[in-house]
């Protein structure tokens, strides 16, 4: 308590005792003792004490010394002008004088504890800050404690507070709306149908845009730009992009296969870089399965809302054979053809790189499949040995470092099975590489390999080698694939869907035919693909780390510093998807020297993707990943079920909200 309201305790226990010693007295009657004398002399007592409280009192506000007398009467207007107000304290943080400003707004802390009119100013004690901003009443403040003094400088930052969060707030945001699917689907539709789907997308989508204030212009008949500002965006993100459920849900009521993909950039007034950039985030939004947003405030990272279905096969036979062409038109004008997986290349990364490479041979050029340093994956390794010598014929296999010395600029690079730099197989020949091709099935990261001269990024479909596999139709020379080729290629397909089970669309049975046509070892492809008896028991030691969460998933922490590959990892995660009642599995382990890994699976209620995007991993809706640095397998399982907590809060949420809609 402060020492001046301990003073005036003190007093009045001294003068209340005083009284009550007369009333004893007076009621006990005693003979010779003369009441009224004593009544007399200790009011006359109390009064020359409270008189005391009083003149200490107005000691303590007055303090010791005025501001006027240390600067002068100018620097005490100038601070008042300034609005800027001080106050010193002692030692147990209690005032000891205000100066005129705050005295004049009716702040009388002097005695009292600091934290007595703002709370928040014990932080300025207590944590490691210099400064806080706070309100009281209608007043902004900003306070800073000085550092080798008792002082704490009050300055009224009201107007510049407002002002600021005027200007915030009407920042120009600038965005892109693109209902994915539609120009498709108008192709092949009637008019009827087609104003069907305008009532029941396009209509809502303007309305929505009205309501919200923003403008909205239609570029296309799927396109529409719109201008809004920084209050409005908030706004948005408050309602969670309710919009994105209302597209959804009212194409899947008239059966049409249409979802609604933004984009919106901030953070400049630059237009030209506004334009770039929510180009650049809706082909982002589009890449990684459409039906959700993607954000970028200048000069930051992406931030990505929605995206909770699975990305639906959308890529039209046109397009597939107008990407055929330009592929070989790029092959033909190259002097030299390189094709570049992903470090640790796995079968599907593997398949698709053969089939680049015998394109490339169909039109007469030099070619190189550069994978003698990225690593290869243990079972591709084994069958690869067994093929080598056919491959060996019809392939050159080189180094990043070979490769990095012989291209050229007239040279073309092509990169299959991965889009994001940080994983290729080859950094050194990316780095030399002046024309590159990016073919891939997974979502795109804000990591993209740059200025690419042709990008093919396909999330609706299962492999790359799918992808590839359709461009072989629409080539005028006839590609000669061999059996060996042809079955690495259909491994890879029986990879990446778990053996038709995820991920799979007529496009990959239509892939799968055309292959078999061509000749598929169908038993060479299932024994590749088979585990050896260590395999087998080190599955099963790691799946007796296994427990369940959350009641339907499955989390196999294996925190006994064993060092396990991923393919390991991700065939694990796949077995426990077999268990009744999985929906989704999670395996964590150390997967070398200096990082742990996770692996996730799902059967396609739970998007794995969005969860181990939350961890700064990425993958499918329902297969994805995680590697990371200077961490540990129990670190990764406590932050995994955080995250997991946080995606089923969120789908709640959602829910929620679609219901609440419908009513």
């Amino acid at each position: 308590m402060e020492r001046l309201e301990n003073i005036k305790v003190q007093i009045g226990i001294v003068v209340l005792t005083q009284f009550l010693l007369v009333f004893v007295l007076a009621m006990a009657k005693i003979d010779g003792v003369r009441i009224f004398p004593l009544l007399l002399l200790v009011i006359i007592n109390s009064l020359v004490l409270l008189w005391v409280v009083y003149w200490f009192s107005n000691d303590r506000e007055r303090k010791d010394i005025d501001i006027s007398r240390i600067l002068g009467h100018d620097a005490k207007d100038a601070l008042v002008i300034g609005k800027t107000g001080i106050i010193t304290y002692d030692d147990q943080y209690c005032a000891t004088w205000v100066s005129d400003l705050l005295t004049n707004r009716g702040i009388a802390i002097v005695g009292k504890k600091l934290t007595s009119w703002i709370p928040k100013i014990n932080e300025l004690f207590s944590e490691d800050i210099d400064n806080i901003i706070v309100s009281d009443k209608s007043y902004i403040y900003e306070i800073t404690r000085k550092d080798d003094g008792q002082v704490l400088f009050v300055k009224d930052i009201t107007e510049f507070y407002k002002l600021n969060k005027n200007y915030k707030e009407n920042q120009i945001v600038a965005g892109l709306l693109q209902l994915d699917n539609y120009m498709e689907i108008q192709q092949y539709e009637d008019e009827t149908k087609m104003a069907q789907i305008n009532l029941a997308v396009r209509q809502p989508l303007v309305e929505w845009a009205d309501k919200s204030g923003m403008m909205i212009r239609r570029l296309r008949s799927d396109r529409f730009f719109v201008v809004l500002n920084e209050k409005i965006y908030q706004q948005l993100v408050e309602d969670k992009f309710s919009i994105l459920n209302t597209i959804r849900r009212n194409a899947e009521e008239i059966d049409v296969a249409i979802t609604l993909s933004m984009s919106f950039a901030k953070g400049t007034n630059d237009f030209t870089v506004l334009d770039t950039m929510i180009n650049d985030l809706l082909e982002l939004a589009q890449s990684r399965g459409g039906d959700q947003v993607a954000v970028k405030m200048y000069g930051e990272s992406v931030k990505y809302y929605g995206g909770n279905s699975e990305a639906r096969e959308k890529r039209s036979k046109v397009r597939v054979r107008v990407m055929s062409q330009a592929i070989r038109e790029a092959i033909t004008e190259a002097k030299k053809v390189y094709v570049v997986g992903h470090r640790d290349m796995d079968f599907d990364c593997m398949g698709s790189a053969l089939c680049m490479s015998r394109l490339a041979s169909a039109y007469g050029k030099e070619n190189y499949v550069v994978s003698e340093s990225g690593g290869i994956e243990p079972q591709l390794k084994q069958a690869f040995e067994e093929y080598r010598e056919v491959l060996s014929e019809r392939h050159h296999f080189i180094s990043d470092e070979e490769a990095a010395q012989k291209i050229s600029n007239d040279d073309l690079l092509i990169i299959v099975d991965h889009n994001n730099p940080k994983q290729t197989g080859a950094p050194e020949t990316l780095a030399n590489a002046n024309r590159v091709i990016v073919i891939d099935h997974h979502r795109r990261s804000e990591d993209f390999i740059g200025n690419p001269l042709l990008v093919y990024v396909e999330t609706s479909a299962s492999s790359a080698c799918e992808l590839v596999t359709e461009f072989l139709p629409y080539q005028t020379s006839r590609l000669n694939l061999s059996i060996e080729e042809t079955t690495l290629m259909y491994a890879g397909i029986l990879v990446d869907t778990n053996r038709f089970r995820n991920r799979t669309g007529s496009r990959t049975f239509e892939a799968v035919a055309y292959l078999k046509k061509r000749g598929i070892d169908a038993i060479a492809a299932e024994n590749m693909l088979k585990d050896n008896f260590d395999d087998f028991v080190e599955k099963t030691e790691i799946m007796n780390y296994s427990k369940t969460y959350d009641g339907n998933m499955i989390i196999a922490a294996v925190d006994n510093q064993q060092l396990i590959n991923r393919t390991l990892m991700s065939k694990v995660a796949d077995s426990m998807l077999e268990i009744k009642g999985v929906e989704a599995s999670f395996v964590i382990a150390q997967i070398n020297e200096y990082e742990c890994g996770i692996s996730a699976r799902s059967k396609g209620n739970v998007n794995v993707q969005i969860i181990m995007e939350k961890m700064n991993g990425g993958g499918h809706f329902n297969a994805a990943a995680l590697q990371r640095k200077d961490t540990t397998v129990q670190q990764l399982n406590e932050e995994l079920k955080m995250k997991i907590d946080e995606y089923n809060e969120e789908k709640k949420e959602e829910v929620q909200d679609e219901s609440n809609s419908v009513r």
